[in-house]
């Protein structure tokens, strides 16, 4: 097999770069070690910045997102019993945040690729990727047991945190920055109507909880627990006292209530690592980086990353800019390590970060401080909606 550009993970970046890039008349193929089903199983956040938004539709698998996504104008954080609504339009010049689960952008942009008439191959078994610090690479792969060769141009490794790309690179070029937080999200999905119609934040001297949406009538919360802590060991009614007390009274007293129909615990980690380009194998999202889910920047970071890389990559072809393909990693790593900064504020000032009075005490200050002053207020709110992608030129 040949193609211009291959594509390791049939997630939501992969499927955003080869569409965008489909679009342009160049060609992919997508790899993926699980089955579509699978694909579709993971439960994800879904808070997408307004520039996540603009490139899906510029994928043109943006009609249902359009249609059904939540589009939000504030976001509230929670302390010291009250609320403070943050005013993302006003504070940005116009911008918003839209609500649409990563599960349903994924579909949308599968469903988009295959009828675009593009190749995806899951089940794609023993991957491997070749020669990618030569003009010639290639990635082997295993499918219904016979061994296939894709010759190819460049190669995107979009398979994730635990994925072969990142593994591939060779480890006395390749240098990680990360941090462990000592705790967990314990999160429920339940048919529930949202207890409010934007985003609650809340920092408690229990821990942290967040209120989130996916519709009208599928809520999404999440409270801090121990890393120790199992599934098994929180039934729904103790996850529901557990979510009041740490919400405003008034909050808590109109939040409904019901049977949960997923439940999990994530851990959570900082990660980030450079350079992001070996050769012609260029990593994306994140294969490259994690971020806490509190600023909500994983799929938005992943998207910035496909951002880049479609850009250098229709410039290469269509403009003949090779140049550009040494820039991807310092234009890429520039927005993460901020949007890193700013996942790191929000969990740092969110948690319970152990039993240190003055600690505590330094959160609210950091806290009121912010969200007492309009320059505080702006900082959180360009973060939040997205810091601006950076120019490929």
């Amino acid at each position: 097999m040949k193609t211009q550009v291959a594509i390791i993970g049939a997630g939501p970046s992969g499927l955003l770069l080869g569409q965008l890039l489909h679009r342009q008349g160049i060609d992919t193929v997508i790899l993926e070690a699980r089955s579509p089903d699978y694909v579709l199983g993971r439960i994800r956040a879904g808070v997408l910045e307004q520039g996540t938004v603009e490139l899906i539709r510029e994928a043109g698998a943006g009609q249902r997102m359009d249609r059904e996504g939540r589009v939000h104008e504030g976001v509230s954080l929670s302390f010291s019993g009250r609320r403070e609504r943050i005013d993302l339009k006003e504070l940005t010049g116009g911008k918003t945040v839209m609500v649409y689960g990563q599960t349903e952008v994924t579909r949308d942009l599968m469903e988009a690729r295959t009828a675009a008439g593009g190749i995806s191959i899951y089940e794609a078994q023993d991957v491997q990727l070749h020669d990618f610090e030569t003009d010639r690479p290639r990635v082997s792969f295993v499918k219904d047991g016979e061994k296939v060769e894709l010759e190819c141009d460049y190669i995107a490794g979009c398979d994730g945190f635990h994925g072969v790309s990142r593994k591939s690179a060779p480890a006395d070029k390749l240098k990680t920055f990360e941090r462990v937080y000592p705790f967990g999200w314990l999160g429920i999905l339940s048919r529930t109507p949202p207890v409010s119609h934007e985003l609650i934040y809340a920092n408690h001297e229990r821990g942290f909880a967040l209120c989130s949406m996916r519709s009208d009538t599928l809520s999404r919360y999440y409270v801090q627990c121990s890393l120790d802590d199992k599934v098994e060991d929180w039934s729904d009614e103790r996850f529901w006292n557990e979510l009041k007390s740490r919400l405003p009274e008034d909050v808590a007293a109109s939040l409904v209530t019901g049977p949960s129909i997923e439940k999990s615990i994530a851990p959570l980690r900082s990660f980030v690592a450079e350079p992001m380009k070996f050769g012609r194998m260029f990593l994306v999202g994140d294969a490259a980086h994690i971020v806490p889910p509190t600023g909500a920047k994983g799929l938005n970071l992943a998207a910035s990353d496909v951002y880049t890389l479609y850009h250098v990559l229709r410039k290469t072809y269509q403009e003949g800019r090779t140049d550009l393909l040494e820039k991807y990693s310092d234009l890429c790593l520039r927005r993460i390590w901020k949007a890193e900064r700013f996942s790191w504020w929000m969990t740092s000032v969110l948690h319970k970060l152990g039993d240190d009075p003055f600690g505590q005490r330094i959160q609210l200050a950091d806290l009121e401080y912010y969200t007492g002053s309009r320059a505080g207020l702006t900082t959180i709110a360009e973060n939040y909606v997205g810091l601006p992608y950076e120019k490929v030129e």
